[in-house]
Order: structure tokens, then C-alpha cells, then sequence
């Protein structure tokens, strides 16, 4: 009979394959809880520890659900402890290469929330380490796991506006809260913990989006309002960015500031069309008369393994596949250059060159 059984589990694969276990290092990124409790849910991994220090993190997680003997107060210890196969890091962002710096050398792949890093240099530090050891590192961007994403860049490449020669974007709140009263925004709102403020905060969702549609600008120009003095003294709470291409440009505004409005979203614009990413997404074209005519682009749910970071990582880890698209190490160090040129522009007042100098 065990050998029944062992041919059925052979013959199934990898659906008898063994379940990844995942651990959490912190509860300083506000993010955390969703993906912790999809974490204990126990479908895809298996959770095996939550590392905090502070009292009010460390009760919200006993909440949430995490058994006390799997709290831990070094998350060093807890990774050598338990032996996850993956770590979610929700450190500050600048911490994330020196939970990458633990992890990859014990073959650990890490999941770190949006940027990649706090600076260029760190980006290119963690992209070394993951290629040394052979690991993936996820950042994790909700905007990854949208459908309409995928269904506007199939009719993009597919031709359906033509070529495209402008982006653009608003993306914000009215601000995270006040520094003094959370744990999560007094690092959000650190210059060097967080790497910056709105500009780091929101702008990197449309760096992303640009460079993953029409590839690495040419230059970056990135002017910023400091609205909000006495909540956010050390960082800009709105950023304009502009990034220049050879053919076309694409704007962004990343905001702290922004006030109730009509919903809206990303627009794209191509010489015979127009794309706007709101609900429904629409196509916008003129017609033979001069008349617009617009139609509504069909969004297909996506399959389960590319709902969410941790169903992706598994099957990219089962079917022994890389990461694609968003979620690669590459695209996120491009991003996190043209961030780098944009703070760069902060300071000179002028539009900055890409690439950079590493």
C-alpha cells in the first residue's frame, strides 16, 4: 500500500511536493497583517515564526493569530531556528539588504515590501547577493497583482494605440498620520529609513509601471513641495516627476497631500489612442468621422499562483521557473535608479542622465 502511495504522490508532482515554510521579520511596515494572516491560513506555506520587539506589534500579531511560541525577538535566531525556505521582510526599507545580507547566504529567498531598497547602492548590493546565491528576491508591489496591469500592456504590445509617447499618473493619499503617534510612519517619513518621503512612497508604483511598459528613460526631472512642514519635517510629502524618453515622456505625481477627488486612474496615451486604467479600463480612439469611440478592454481574472506574493513565489519555486515581468530583480534595481536620479534632480534642480555610474 506505501508504495501505492508513494507512486500516486511520484506521479502527482509537485502537488505532493513538499510545503515551503515562510517566517516574518517585523511588524514596523504597516502591510504586514495581510499577508500574515494569508500566511497562517496554511494553504500554500507553511508559517513558522513572526520576529518583533515591540509591545504593540508583538500583541497585534497574538491577535492576528500567531501562536506565542512562534514569536520570536531575534529574527536571526528565529531564521536559524526554524529554517524557512522564504522570508518576508517588513523592516524598514533600509534594513531589507541586511535581512538579504542573513538570508542568501543560507539560500533563503526574501520578499521585501515596495522599493527594493533605500538607495541605488543598496539595490545593486542586494541584486549581487541574489545572483551569488541563487535566490529570488520578490519586492512586492500590490499593483503586481492587478489584472487590469496585464490586460492594458497586452493591448499596449498588441498594437492597439499605436506607439506610445506619454504616461501618466497620479498616485497618493491626503498622508500616512503623524510621525509622533506611529511606528510606521516615523520611519515612513525618515529621510534614510525610508529613503525619502511621497517621492519614495508613491513615486516608486510609477517608476515601476513606466519602466516595465516602455523600458529606462533617458533622463529623470523631479521637482518637490514640502505642503505639510510641521508633520513631515525631514521629507517632501508631494513629488513631480518627469521622465524623458527618446520618443515620448511620462508624469507622475507621488502624493501626500492629495484631497478627496473623482476616481481616476492611469492614463497612457498612443499616437492612434488613448488607454485609461479606471473601472471599467477603457480604450479611446477617433473614429473615420472624427467621432471618438471608446470600448471597454476585457480583464481576465489572473490564475491563483500570480494573486499574491506568496502564491507567486511557490510556483516560481515548484515549477522551478524565474520571476517575470515586475517582480524581477532587475526591473526593481532599474527602478530604484531612476528613484536615485530623481532625488538627484531634487537636489540640483536639473533633469539627471541615465544611467547612472555605479
Amino acid at each position: 500500500m506505501k508504495r501505492v502511495l508513494a507512486l500516486v504522490c511520484f506521479l502527482a508532482l509537485p502537488l505532493c511536493a513538499q510545503q515551503y515554510k515562510i517566517a516574518i521579520v517585523s511588524g514596523l511596515h504597516a502591510h504586514v497583517w495581510g499577508p500574515l494572516k494569508l500566511a497562517l491560513k496554511g494553504d500554500k506555506v507553511k508559517f513558522v515564526g513572526f520576529a518583533e520587539t515591540l509591545p504593540e506589534l508583538v500583541a497585534q500579531a497574538g491577535k492576528t493569530g500567531v501562536p506565542d511560541k512562534l514569536i520570536f525577538s531575534d529574527y536571526k535566531k528565529m531564521i536559524d531556528e526554524t529554517k524557512p525556505d522564504m522570508v518576508w521582510a517588513f523592516t524598514e526599507t533600509y534594513r531589507h539588504l541586511e535581512v538579504v545580507q542573513f538570508c542568501a547566504p543560507r539560500g533563503i529567498h526574501v520578499i521585501v515590501e515596495k522599493p527594493l531598497a533605500a538607495t541605488y547602492k543598496q539595490a545593486l548590493e542586494i541584486q549581487k547577493l541574489a545572483r551569488k546565491h541563487n535566490i529570488h528576491v520578490l519586492t512586492n508591489y500590490g499593483s503586481t497583482w492587478q489584472a487590469s496591469n496585464y490586460a492594458v500592456k497586452a493591448a499596449v504590445d498588441a498594437g492597439a494605440i499605436g506607439p506610445v509617447y506619454r504616461l501618466r499618473a497620479v498616485v497618493g493619499h491626503g498622508g500616512p498620520g503623524d510621525p509622533k503617534k506611529s511606528s510606521f510612519v516615523a520611519w515612513l517619513a525618515d529621510p534614510v529609513k525610508n529613503g525619502g518621503g511621497a517621492l519614495v512612497d508613491f513615486g516608486c508604483y510609477s517608476m515601476l509601471w513606466s519602466v516595465w511598459m516602455k523600458g529606462m528613460p533617458e533622463s529623470v526631472y523631479t521637482s518637490v513641495l514640502h505642503l505639510k512642514p510641521e508633520m513631515y519635517p525631514l521629507v517632501e510629502d508631494n513629488a513631480t516627476i518627469i521622465l524623458n524618453y527618446k520618443d515620448g515622456v511620462a508624469i507622475f505625481e507621488g502624493s501626500w497631500d492629495l484631497p478627496p477627488r473623482p476616481p481616476s486612474g492611469n492614463e497612457i496615451f498612443g499616437r492612434n489612442g488613448s488607454i485609461v486604467m479606471g473601472r471599467p479600463v477603457e480604450l479611446r480612439k477617433t473614429g473615420a468621422r472624427g467621432q471618438q469611440q471608446t470600448e471597454q478592454i476585457k480583464v481576465q481574472p489572473l490564475p491563483p499562483e500570480r494573486s499574491d506574493a506568496i502564491a507567486y513565489l511557490v510556483n516560481r519555486l515548484t515549477t522551478k521557473q524565474p520571476l517575470e515581468g515586475m517582480t524581477t530583480i532587475d526591473i526593481n534595481v532599474q527602478v530604484q535608479e531612476v528613484l536615485e536620479a530623481a532625488k538627484m534632480s531634487v537636489k540640483s534642480g536639473r533633469a539627471v542622465r541615465l544611467p547612472l555610474k555605479k
